[in-house]
This record gives structure tokens, C-alpha cells and sequence, in this order.
């Protein structure tokens, strides 16, 4: 995996998140193949299956699924990532969230309930077992590994050596120079992303056996994967190659030593290391994540705009609590589910939208507030929900101490790493979490008042708890809405726009980046506490980096620079208000709401970088005649761009 991250990195200077997500789609493909002679197809709206041959070959299924890989390395190039050579980096990274997010749950379509469990395969490499130094290991372990080498090592031959390899060379180091040069930019990234999307769906293939093939795990197989890449400076293949083995090894002795060792607490140890390694590298080498040619600021594309009024949101939510007291139970949760995730996307908006600082890690500061609300379960209500914030603000302020470090795709790749290792190491620890049974929240009271989501005798989930979760919503936008327009508002958007420029005029961008992450995290807390009072019984499962990536793929879909945004993306969310209206219109529509997400997403990026609430926005100015403003000119307190 490593090695075609930086593949795909020194063409197209894309940090690919979906690189596993590619591999576990080609490799699902293959094996289903081998099962039923029908090959799987990635497109909503087309047949789920197309008969290939009805007793296929090991050779024949690999070859069709390599070709498979080919298609949709180029596809994925021609139809995302070329039309972003040009944009901030940030938005090619958002792309490939939607396109992992897409692969995930179109493959959990076509294999069902597999999916989750994992696909139970034999593997095509020879088995059986070598001892080496006192420990057996797998023949197949060892075929993988020199597999890896050897295709790294053919990958920096046909780079240095190839006429190929100079014009990738040449483009990644000044694409405007090879350009004139008569180098085609468009032909070598195809190019590229095709032997990427090859090497990823190959090794995959290889090592299904060794992870049983779970679509979430082996998409995620992408962290540690970038911590390889980042060890070898996302240039060298074949360091890539020994740092994804190293990592691996390390991972796996590690799980031996959690065995041996019963004082140890039973949690993924292991998922740590990925997070170690991206952070002594971050630390010590400082900007690992070159950009090409020229230097460009790596932020999201400009905002639309900021909300100058709170009437229209807060008319929304006002309607909507009117509504509770009429509509079903079905619909009464969905927007129970809508408000709290609302609440989390807020926090997404504050960091990413308003300070441009990108984070993997808002459903970690949930799952932080949630369970420290469990602790504190002799701890009356609502001081126990903000001691839980607190407690998620100071988490906020540590990744933020990162931000002061790095920026950008490097802090994507820091927190993606740490959300992980917080799910594993803190979520999954029993005394904390509950383990896997999980704990009971505390039922939420003030002043006698229940207003929890449940009580024998009363309709599920109760009016009262549905209205709490607006009143907490409302007073979260407000509280955002307020600091939006402010001095601190306007100092995030400058800080956001450029922090050279910025630190010239005088405004602490370090302690601006802290500020954003203790607000954030605190919201993230907040929407995290109520969450939790909806499920009643949180797991360690309940509060994961997909959930994390989902929020912030949807609100990056609804509009990330504009709180208001929160609200739609909240709608959108799983569970919510949009789940509900298309499972009414028909089941096929609510199962296919997370693809159709990770697809709009990607859309969304290439077209309509501002998100749907910004694009309305922008066409409303535009019908008023205000869109000739000029790009950061302000009117009544309003800051555009």
C-alpha cells in the first residue's frame, strides 16, 4: 500500500486516502469471481453483477481484475484528480475521502453482510510453515514480502531508468518547464494512477487471506500504509516497502506480547505504532509532504461566505421543534440523530471551514466526552456533559499543538492516525469504555425534569429529549454564529486564507490554531454527550474514524465554511431526516445513502467546491446582483472569501 501512495503521490501530487479502498475493491471482485464466475461492478445505477465465465481460473480471474484495476485507476484519474491539478492540495485529499467512502459501501452492496465480517478465502500463494529464529511464520508471509520488494524495486528501475520515469521525474519537479518541454501531464498521471490502482489491487489480492478481507479494516489499511510512505519521504518505493514490512512486523509482535502478557489491557496496541511513526516523522523531518513545482498553499478552496444572520437557522430549528410534538416516533428520531450529528459537524465547520485546518478526529472528541460522562455517571446533569467537554478541549488542544507544527495534508495524516489509535487504545479499554458490552449513559435530568429518550410507558424516543437536542443545537450555532463574526472569527478566516499574511499583521496564528481546536473539540464533545444519551448503551465501537470521515465528508458536501451548512449536513447524516425520506420512498434509496454521499462528494469537490449551502448562497448574491463583490471585501460584517 505504501509503495503505491507514493506512487500516486510523485505523479499526481495527490495523497490518496482511498489507495486501500481501491485494492479491497479489486481484491473483493477477484475472490467473488473465483466464487461465482461474475465480476462485481463499482457502479450505482448498472447491473450489481456481470457473468464473466462459470468456473474461472486463479490466472483468468487475476487477469480480469487486474484489468478492472486498470479501468478504475484511470477512471478515478481522468474524472477526479485531473480536474484538480490546479486546485489546493487539500481539495484532491477531500476527493479521495468521498472515493474511499464510496468503495467502502458500494462493496458492502455487492457482498453484504461479508462485508463486516470478513470474507472467509483461501489464498493463492503456497502455504505451510518455515521457522525462522525460533518463530514459525507463514510461507505465504514470505512470498508477500519478497513480492512487495521485488515490485518496488521494478517500480524505482522503471523510474530511473525509463524515459517514463524521467517525465514523471520532470512533472513533479516543474510541470509548467515539462509542459513546454512537450510532456503530456494527462497521459503520464493516467498512466500512473493505472500502475497504482494494479499494484494496490495485486497485493491485495495477495494478502486477503492474512486480514480475511474486511471492507472497513482493509480500507483503513491505509494509515499505517502512509506511515511507510511518510518514513521514506514519499519518494523512495523501496523504502516505502521495508517501512510498510517494519511496521508490520511491529504490529504483529505486539499482539504477540499483548497475549503473553495478560496484565496488559486488552486493547489494539498495535494501532498505535502507525500513529508513533507519522509523529517522529512529522516531528523531525517538518514538511514530508512536498508539493509540486511551485509552491502552493495547501488550504481549502475559498468560502462562500459567513452566515451574517442566526433568524433563518433559527426559524428552522424553532419549526422543527413544532414539529416533533406531531410527528411519528421514525421521524422524531431522525431528527433527534440529525440535531446531535449537526452539533458534531459544527465542530468540523470550525476547524476546517473557518481556521482551514483539516481533522479526522471529531467523533474521537466525542467518544472522549461521552465516556467521561459515563465515569461520571454520580456527577449530576449538566455539569457532568461539560466536565466532559472539558475534558474533550483539553484532548482539542494537543492535536492543536500538532497544527502549530504542521498544516495542511500532514495534519490530515496526523489525525487520522490519532483517531485511530484513540478508537483502539482508549475506546476499547474496558475500564474506560466498557469494552465491547459497552456502558450505560446516565439518564440526562434538571430540576426533576426527565429528559431522556426513553421511560417505561412513554413513546420512543420522548418529545423531551428530541427538543433538548434542538435547545443544545440552536445554542451551538448561536454560540458559533457569534464568533464567526467577531474579532476571533476574522482572524480564524485570515489565518485560514494565509498564515504568512496573517503573522505579518500581527495575529498569533499558533494561538489562533488552539483557540479553533479547543472550540471545535468542545463542540465535537458536546455533540458527542448527545449522542450518547440517544443510544443509552455506548461501545468502544460506537464512536469510530469512518464516523469520523463520514461527518466530515457530508459537511464538507452541505458546505464547510458556513455554520449553517451544519444543519444540512446534519440531514444528511445516517439516520437522520434524508435516511428516513428515502427509506419512505423505498429501501433502495436509505441503502444507498452512504455511496450516493461519497459520490456526491466527490462532485462536489470537482464542481462545487463552496458545498451545496455555499453554492445556493453564492447563486442567491448572484440574482441580488452582490456577486461582483470584490473577493475579501466586507459588507455589514461579512466576510467574503
Amino acid at each position: 500500500m505504501a509503495v503505491g501512495l507514493v506512487l500516486t503521490h510523485r505523479a499526481s501530487g495527490v495523497l490518496n486516502l482511498a489507495h486501500a479502498a481501491m485494492g479491497m475493491y479489486v481484491a473483493v471482485a477477484f475472490y467473488e469471481l473465483r466464487a461465482t464466475g461474475e465480476l462485481i461492478l463499482p457502479i450505482l445505477g448498472l447491473p450489481a453483477r456481470l457473468p464473466i465465465v462459470r468456473a474461472p481460473t486463479v490466472a483468468t480471474a487475476l487477469a480480469v481484475c487486474m484489468v478492472l484495476a486498470a479501468v478504475l485507476g484511470g477512471v478515478i484519474y481522468l474524472a477526479i484528480i485531473r480536474p484538480l491539478r490546479h486546485a489546493p492540495p487539500l481539495s484532491a485529499l477531500v476527493a479521495s475521502l468521498g472515493l474511499l467512502v464510496y468503495l467502502m459501501e458500494i462493496a458492502r452492496l455487492r457482498i453484504g453482510s461479508q462485508g463486516a465480517t470478513g470474507l472467509a478465502i483461501d489464498g493463492i500463494l503456497p502455504g505451510g510453515l518455515v521457522e525462522i529464529g525460533g518463530a514459525l511464520v507463514g510461507t505465504d508471509r514470505l512470498w508477500l514480502a519478497g513480492i512487495t520488494l521485488g515490485s518496488a524495486l521494478l517500480l524505482a528501475g522503471l523510474y530511473r531508468f525509463t524515459r517514463f520515469g524521467r517525465e514523471t521525474r520532470a512533472l513533479a519537479d516543474n510541470e509548467r518547464g515539462a509542459v513546454l518541454l512537450g510532456i503530456s501531464p494527462i497521459w503520464v498521471g493516467a498512466v500512473n494512477w493505472v500502475l497504482a490502482s494494479v499494484v494496490a489491487g495485486l497485493l491485495m489480492v495477495l494478502a486477503a487471506p492474512a486480514t480475511r478481507l474486511d471492507v472497513g479494516a482493509s480500507s483503513l489499511l491505509v494509515v499505517p500504509a502512509l506511515a511507510a510512505a511518510l518514513v521514506a519521504r514519499l519518494r523512495s518505493f523501496v523504502g516505502a516497502a521495508l517501512a510498510g514490512l517494519g511496521i508490520g512486523m511491529v504490529q504483529s509482535e505486539l499482539m504477540n506480547v499483548q497475549v503473553e502478557w495478560a496484565w496488559l489491557p486488552d486493547v489494539g496496541i498495535q494501532q498505535g505504532v502507525p500513529l508513533l511513526v507519522i509523529l517522529a516523522v512529522l516531528a523531525f523531518w517538518g514538511d514530508v509532504l512536498p508539493q509540486r513545482g511551485v509552491v502552493l498553499s495547501p488550504r481549502l478552496p475559498r468560502s462562500a461566505g459567513v452566515d451574517v444572520g442566526a433568524w433563518r437557522p433559527m426559524a428552522l430549528l424553532a419549526a422543527a421543534g413544532i414539529a416533533v410534538m406531531v410527528l411519528d416516533s421514525e421521524w422524531r428520531l431522525a431528527v433527534a440523530i440529525s440535531a446531535c450529528v449537526a452539533v458534531i459537524a459544527l465542530s468540523v465547520v470550525v476547524v476546517t471551514g473557518l481556521v482551514g485546518q483539516v481533522s479526522f478526529a471529531p467523533y474521537a472528541f466525542a467518544g472522549i466526552a461521552a465516556f467521561t460522562v459515563i465515569r461520571l455517571d454520580y456527577v449530576p446533569f449538566p455539569i457532568a456533559p461539560l466536565v466532559g467537554g472539558i475534558v474533550a478541549v483539553a484532548i482539542g488542544v494537543v492535536v492543536g499543538l500538532l497544527a502549530v507544527r504542521v498544516r495542511g495534508s500532514q495534519l490530515a495524516v496526523a489525525t487520522l492516525a490519532g483517531s485511530i489509535a484513540i478508537e483502539e487504545l482508549i475506546f476499547r479499554w474496558s475500564w474506560f469504555s466498557g469494552g465491547d458490552l459497552g456502558a450505560r449513559m446516565p439518564r440526562p435530568s434538571l430540576f426533576g425534569l426527565d429528559l431522556g429518550i426513553g421511560a417505561v410507558g412513554s413513546a420512543y424516543p420522548r418529545r423531551a429529549f428530541v427538543v433538548t437536542t434542538l435547545v443544545v443545537l440552536a445554542l451551538c450555532l448561536l454560540m458559533t454564529l457569534g464568533i464567526s463574526r467577531g474579532v476571533v472569527g476574522r482572524r480564524w478566516r485570515a489565518v485560514r486564507d494565509n498564515e504568512r499574511a496573517a503573522s505579518a499583521a500581527g495575529i498569533d496564528v499558533a494561538g489562533v490554531k488552539l483557540t479553533a481546536f479547543a472550540v471545535s473539540a468542545l463542540l465535537a464533545g458536546i455533540g458527542g454527550v448527545l449522542l450518547g444519551y440517544q443510544r443509552q448503551i455506548v461501545t468502544g465501537s460506537s464512536f469510530t474514524l469512518f464516523d469520523s470521515l463520514m461527518v466530515v465528508a457530508v459537511v464538507y458536501l452541505a458546505g464547510i465554511a458556513t455554520p449553517s451548512g451544519a444543519l444540512l449536513a446534519g440531514a444528511l447524516a445516517s439516520g437522520g431526516v434524508l435516511t428516513v425520506a428515502l427509506a419512505r420512498m423505498g429501501d433502495s434509496g436509505a441503502a444507498n445513502q452512504l455511496a450516493v454521499s461519497g459520490l456526491l462528494l466527490m462532485v462536489v469537490v470537482v464542481w462545487l467546491p463552496t458545498g451545496v449551502f455555499g453554492s445556493v448562497a453564492h447563486v442567491g448574491r448572484a440574482v441580488r446582483g452582490r456577486s461582483r463583490w470584490p473577493s475579501g471585501s466586507t459588507r455589514s460584517g461579512t466576510f467574503v472569501g
